[in-house]
């Protein structure tokens, strides 16, 4: 089987390419918690306790972490509301959609493909079962 360089529109941004700048930001949309706090954003803007619902497991770290990432890299929006108390929320930008839309096609797509790589993962175990 052969494979297909990574699509690309722009010449200069070469996500294969040591040092290139569009690495980073797949590493942040990608990484372990990116990817589900931007699905989590899907319905609208949310609080910061109502991601960390939202997002099984994550830790609120991991959940400042990602979100400053996000936001550098202008998935995400942060709107703090005058008054007291103050009212942070967390909404996905123009981009942020987009990519979003992208990553639920992939779920999407896992989900269906879940039934052959549970099989293919029983299938790797029994071959390399401890002790064999």
């Amino acid at each position: 089987m052969t494979s297909r360089p990574v699509p690309h529109v722009l010449s200069e941004f070469q996500v294969l390419a040591d040092g290139c700048p569009s690495r980073p930001v797949l590493d942040h949309v990608t990484g372990r918690w990116g990817t589900l706090i931007v699905l989590s954003l899907h319905e609208g803007p949310k609080r910061f306790s109502e991601i960390r619902r939202a997002v099984g497991g994550i830790n609120d770290k991991a959940l400042s972490q990602g979100l400053r990432h996000l936001e550098r890299d202008g998935l995400v929006t942060r709107d703090a509301s005058d008054g007291f108390p103050s009212r942070v929320e967390y909404a996905l930008t123009e981009v942020g959609t987009g990519m979003e839309a992208r990553l639920r096609e992939m779920v999407v797509y896992l989900y269906e493909q879940m039934p052959a790589v549970l099989d293919a993962q029983a299938g790797y175990d029994t071959r390399h079962a401890p002790g064999d």
